[in-house]
C-alpha cells in the first residue's frame, strides 16, 4: 500500500470516527422517552412541556443540520475540512452544555435543535469530501458508505450508554458527560482530516469494472452552485432525497417509543439494532452502486422501503418485539442507503471542486424531509389510526420517488439509423446492464458517450 493510500485510509478512519460521535442524533428517541416520562411523572424538576411538542427539538435539529451544511460546505471548500470539523465539535459541545443546565422547551430547541444541529452539519460536511478526494472514482460509493456509516452506527453504543447514564445520573449530568466527550473527540479528530496535495491523482484499480470504465469515458465536470441549480437532475434528486430521508427519519425518531410497548426498558436494543441496519445500508448501497450504478440502486432502495412502510401497519399492530426489530433493521438499512447514494450522485454529476457547497445544498432535502415527515407523523399519531396513516403516506411517497428515478436516466442523441429511445427504455437498459455486471455476466465494450 502506497503512502498516499495509507494517508487516504487515515482520513477515512478519522471521518468515520467523527461521525460515530455525531450520530447521537439518532438516539433522540431515547432522550424523548426520558422527557416524556418526566412530563408524566411531574414534580418541581420535571420537564414542563406540552406532549404535542416533544419531538420539536429533533425536528428543528434535522432542519438546522441540513441548512448548516450549506455554510459548512462552503467553509469546507474554502478553509479546509480540519477547521470546519473543529467548528462542528465546539458547536455540539456548546449545545449539550446548555442542555445540562435547563429543562425548558426553548432551552432544548436552542441547545439540541440549533447549536447541536449546526455542529452536526459542520462536522458531517467535513468528513466525507476529503476522504473521497484520496481515492479513485471507482471507489466513490464504497468510501462514501464507510465514512457515513459511522453516523448510522453510533446508536449501537450511544443508545445503551444513554439509557445507563439517564438511569444512573439523570438527564442533566448525562448531557454534561456528552458535552465533554463530543467536544474532545470531534475536535481532536478534526486535525486528522486533510485534502490531498495540489495535483494529486488517485491510483486506479487494475480492473475497475465495466460501469466504472463507462463513467470514466464521460467528460469530467466541476460544476458551480449556479450551474447545479440549472440542472433538472438536482430537483429530481432533491425530491427523492426528501422522500427517502423523511420516511426513514419518521421511524428512527419514534422507534424507541414503538418498541417500549413490547420490550419495556430494553427498547434501546431496537434502536441499537436499527443502527446496525442503518450503517450496513450505507456501506452496502455504496458498494452496490459502484457495481450496478447509482440510479438502479436508488430505485431498488425506494421501492423496497415503500413495501416495508406498508408492511409496518401489520407488524406494529401485532406488538411482536421480534418482527418490530426486524422491520426497524430493514427500514434503517434502506434509510442509510440514501446517505451513501446522494453524496455519490453529487460527486458524479457535479465534481469535487465545489463538492462541499453543492452537496450541502442537496442535503437540505434531508433536513426538510425529516422536519416535515416528523411533524406530520407526530400530528397524525395523536389521532385514532394516525400511526397507520403515517405509514401509508410514507409508503405512497416512496413509490412516487421510485417512479421518478427514471428521469435520472440520460437520454443519448440518436444517430440517423436509430430511433430515439424513451427515458423508460434508457432506464431499463441501464438497470439490466447493472444487474448483468453484478452477476458477472456482462462483457461490455465501453464506448465514449455520443
Amino acid at each position: 500500500m502506497s503512502y498516499a493510500e495509507n494517508k487516504g485510509w487515515r482520513v477515512v478512519a478519522a471521518g468515520t470516527s467523527i461521525n460515530l460521535a455525531l450520530g447521537v442524533l439518532y438516539t433522540w428517541s431515547i432522550f424523548k422517552g426520558a422527557i416524556k416520562a418526566s412530563i408524566e411523572k411531574g414534580g418541581p424538576d420535571a420537564f414542563q412541556w406540552d406532549l404535542a411538542t416533544i419531538n420539536d427539538p429533533y425536528a428543528v435539529c434535522c432542519l438546522t443540520f441540513a441548512f448548516a451544511m450549506i455554510l459548512a460546505g462552503k467553509c469546507q471548500d474554502k478553509i479546509g475540512p480540519a477547521r470546519t470539523a473543529l467548528i462542528g465539535g465546539l458547536l455540539v459541545g456548546a449545545g449539550f452544555t446548555l442542555l445540562a443546565f435547563t429543562n425548558s422547551y426553548l432551552g432544548w430547541v436552542l441547545g439540541f435543535g440549533i447549536l447541536a444541529g449546526a455542529g452536526f452539519g459542520f462536522g458531517y460536511s467535513a468528513a466525507t469530501p476529503p476522504a473521497l478526494k484520496w481515492f479513485s472514482p471507482a471507489k466513490t460509493g464504497l468510501i462514501a458508505g464507510i465514512v457515513v456509516a459511522g453516523f448510522g452506527l453510533a446508536p449501537v453504543y450511544i443508545a445503551p450508554l444513554s439509557s445507563w447514564l439517564l438511569g444512573s445520573f439523570g438527564m442533566q449530568t448525562s448531557m454534561l458527560f456528552f458535552a465533554v466527550a463530543f467536544t474532545v473527540v470531534v475536535c481532536g479528530l478534526s486535525f486528522f482530516l486533510a485534502n490531498p496535495p495540489q495535483g494529486y491523482v488517485p491510483a486506479e484499480p487494475s480492473d475497475p469494472g465495466p460501469l466504472a470504465k463507462l463513467n470514466a469515458a464521460k467528460p469530467q465536470v466541476n460544476a458551480g452552485f449556479a450551474e447545479m441549480l440549472r440542472s433538472p437532475k438536482f430537483y429530481i434528486l432533491w425530491v427523492t432525497y426528501f422522500i427517502g430521508a423523511g420516511a426513514g427519519l419518521m421511524v428512527i425518531g419514534s422507534v424507541a417509543g414503538l418498541a417500549k410497548k413490547s420490550m419495556g426498558s430494553m427498547a434501546f436494543v431496537a434502536v441499537a439494532i436499527m443502527a446496525l441496519g442503518n450503517a450496513g445500508g450505507r456501506i452496502g448501497a455504496g458498494v452496490l452502486s459502484d457495481k450496478i450504478g447509482r440510479r438502479a440502486t436508488l430505485f431498488i432502495i425506494l421501492a423496497f422501503q415503500a413495501i416495508l412502510m406498508f408492511g409496518a401497519i401489520t407488524v406494529v399492530g401485532t406488538g411482536s418485539a421480534v418482527f418490530l426489530v426486524l422491520l426497524a433493521t430493514f427500514i434503517g438499512f434502506n434509510y442509510g442507503a440514501n446517505l451513501a447514494l446522494f453524496p455519490s450522485f453529487a460527486k458524479d454529476y457535479w465534481g469535487l471542486k465545489n463538492y462541499g457547497l453543492n452537496y450541502g445544498v442537496l442535503f437540505t432535502a434531508w433536513g426538510v424531509g425529516g422536519f416535515v415527515m416528523g411533524r406530520v407523523s407526530e400530528m397524525l399519531t395523536t389521532k385514532p389510526g394516525g400511526l397507520q396513516t403515517s405509514f401509508v403516506l410514507a409508503g405512497s411517497l416512496l413509490l412516487c420517488g421510485a417512479a421518478i428515478t427514471v428521469f435520472l436516466a440520460e437520454k443519448k442523441a440518436a444517430t440517423a439509423k436509430e430511433a430515439v429511445p424513451s427515458r423508460w427504455q434508457e432506464f431499463w437498459a441501464e438497470f439490466m446492464l447493472g444487474a448483468r455486471v453484478f452477476a458477472g455476466y456482462e462483457k461490455m465494450v465501453v464506448r465514449p458517450p455520443r
